[in-house]
């Protein structure tokens, strides 16, 4: 995981962007372009501020945000409380916000892709860190709160 997870889906946003330049795909036709503003806008936000809480919870209890990095703390306060991985799930809802917003259909089609690596490759990854860490206190976390919600 040598690409830092916001960067992949940064980087897979930027691909859709592409794409929408060479294969271009229109929705919402007829549709009001101040209703996907504000449609978006809310959307992205509402993502932005959910990884924010994560990050900024995070980084309060002092521990780190790199997958396959031995934590600090266990972290099962705030937004820990109703998903494992809120960050993960915040940078989606920003990521289809945007695409609201923007009115592109190429970036959330690719969107299965991020979230299939996330869940495959890089949330085992911090499962196995955190399960070789805090032992069963990790698993009964993993047992009383789900993987993303």
């Amino acid at each position: 995981m040598r690409v830092p997870v916001p960067w992949v889906f940064v980087l897979t946003y930027l691909i859709g962007v592409a794409l929408e330049h060479v294969w271009p795909l229109h929705f919402g036709a007829g549709a009001s372009t101040d209703m996907a503003l504000r449609v978006g806008a809310i959307v992205f936000t509402v993502g932005a501020v959910i990884a924010g809480w994560g990050l900024v919870t995070f980084r309060k209890a002092r521990t780190t945000t790199v997958p396959g990095r031995a934590s600090s703390r266990l972290v099962t306060w705030g937004p820990y409380r109703v998903s494992r991985n809120p960050m993960y799930v915040g940078l989606a809802v920003a990521y289809l916000g945007e695409a609201i917003l923007l009115h592109q259909v190429w970036p959330p089609v690719l969107l299965p892709l991020v979230l299939g690596y996330v869940n495959w490759v890089v949330i085992p990854v911090e499962e196995a860190k955190l399960t070789e860490v805090f032992g069963a206190e990790y698993g009964s976390y993993q047992r009383r709160v789900r993987r993303w919600l």
